[in-house]
This record gives C-alpha cells, sequence and structure tokens, in this order.
C-alpha cells in the first residue's frame, strides 16, 4: 500500500515573523544655551541745558553797557549856550572823569557780556572766570561809583550852589546841561546797582562750584 505523501509548502507554514521597529534614538542631552547677557544701552547724552545763572549775567552785563553808553552820550551832548558863555562838559575835570569811567564801564560790560553769552555753549564754566569776573567787577564798581559821586557833588553845586564859599547857583541859567548832568548821573547810579548784583551773582555761582 503505496503512502500518499503531500507536500508540505513549507513557505506557507512559516510564520513570517515581523521585525520589531528600531528603538527610538535616545534623546540627546538639550544642550543649555548660555545667559543672554542684556547688553547694557549706552547712557543718553546728557542734554543740553541753559545756565540760568550765565544767562542773568550776560543779560545784566548788557543793561549795564546800555546804561553807561546812555550816561557818556546824555553828557557829551549836554552842550548850552547863554549869551556869550558855553558851557559844556569838558569844562569841568570830574566830568571828564566821569566820562572817562562811564566808557571803561560800557566797553568791560560788553566784553564780558559776550563772554558770558559763550559760555551758554559749554557745560561747564570754569572756575577761574568766574574768579576774573568778580576782581574786575569790583575794580568797575570802584570806578563808576566814585566817576557818580563827583558828577553828581558837581551838579549839586550847580543846583543849589555853596553860600559859604559864595558859589552861586547856575542851573537857573543852564537848565538844559543841568539836566542832562542829572539824566547822566542817575543813568551811572542806575549801573553801579547792576554791577553790585552782577558781583553777588558771581559770587553765587563760585559758592555752587565748591564741592561739599
Amino acid at each position: 500500500m503505496a503512502s500518499t505523501e503531500q507536500p508540505v509548502d513549507v513557505e506557507a507554514g512559516k510564520v513570517k515573523e515581523e521585525a520589531p521597529p528600531p528603538p527610538p534614538p535616545p534623546p540627546e542631552a538639550e544642550e543649555e544655551a548660555p545667559p543672554k547677557v542684556e547688553s547694557e544701552a549706552p547712557p543718553p547724552p546728557p542734554s543740553w541745558q541753559v545756565d540760568r545763572c550765565v544767562l542773568v549775567d550776560g543779560s545784566l552785563r548788557l543793561l549795564v553797557f546800555v546804561a553807561a553808553v546812555a550816561a557818556v552820550v546824555v553828557l557829551v551832548t549836554s552842550n548850552q549856550k547863554v549869551g556869550a558863555v558855553k558851557t559844556k562838559f569838558n569844562k569841568y575835570p570830574a566830568l571828564i572823569y566821569f566820562v572817562a569811567a562811564l566808557s571803561v564801564a560800557g566797553f568791560y560790560s560788553l566784553v564780558t557780556a559776550l563772554s558770558s553769552f559763550l559760555f551758554l555753549f559749554k557745560p561747564i564754566c570754569p572756575k577761574i572766570c568766574l574768579l576774573y569776573f568778580v576782581f574786575f567787577d569790583v575794580v568797575l564798581l570802584g570806578m563808576v561809583a566814585s566817576a557818580t559821586g563827583t558828577a553828581g557833588a558837581v551838579g549839586y553845586i550847580g543846583l543849589k550852589g555853596n553860600r559859604h564859599v559864595r558859589w552861586g547857583k547856575v542851573c537857573n541859567i543852564y537848565d538844559t546841561f543841568c539836566h542832562h548832568l542829572v539824566s547822566s548821573v542817575s543813568l551811572s547810579l542806575f549801573a553801579a546797582v547792576i554791577l553790585s548784583l552782577l558781583i553777588m551773582l558771581s559770587l553765587h555761582s563760585l559758592f555752587k562750584k565748591i564741592p561739599s
């Protein structure tokens, strides 16, 4: 009896084993990012500010210049002729000194006023300049005050006279000359007051620069 052997399909019987999926790659260690260093922004440039003391100083010096020039012009144009006699300022040594002193005051005030306004474009006014201003302002104040006193004395004698030495008054005759003289002396006195304020202002500015 012949045995019938059936062919076995080996391939069909093979169980196709699926390959397991490859394991996921190990997570790479995350590199720690270096801390961000915030770059500090450069400080803004200092804003340009007007120094009030310097501005006031320059304005007052211009005021002294105007007052001094006006005083000189008023006195120089005070000529008056009554009859055959003509009077003018250059016949009085005290008034010549007055005109000279006020002319120096006007020139000095103009130069220092321009210097003060130039300091507005600088952040710091040098201490040595303030010291020079104080020194020369004191000298100029002495000149203007003395000139004002001498011119005022001449005007007072012309207005009132002096009976002790028998100096008669002349302002009742040369009225225009005396009016000019009084106006000029008033302007000079005003300039002297402004110079006093300038000295105090310069001292105040110098005091602020002293480290506490």
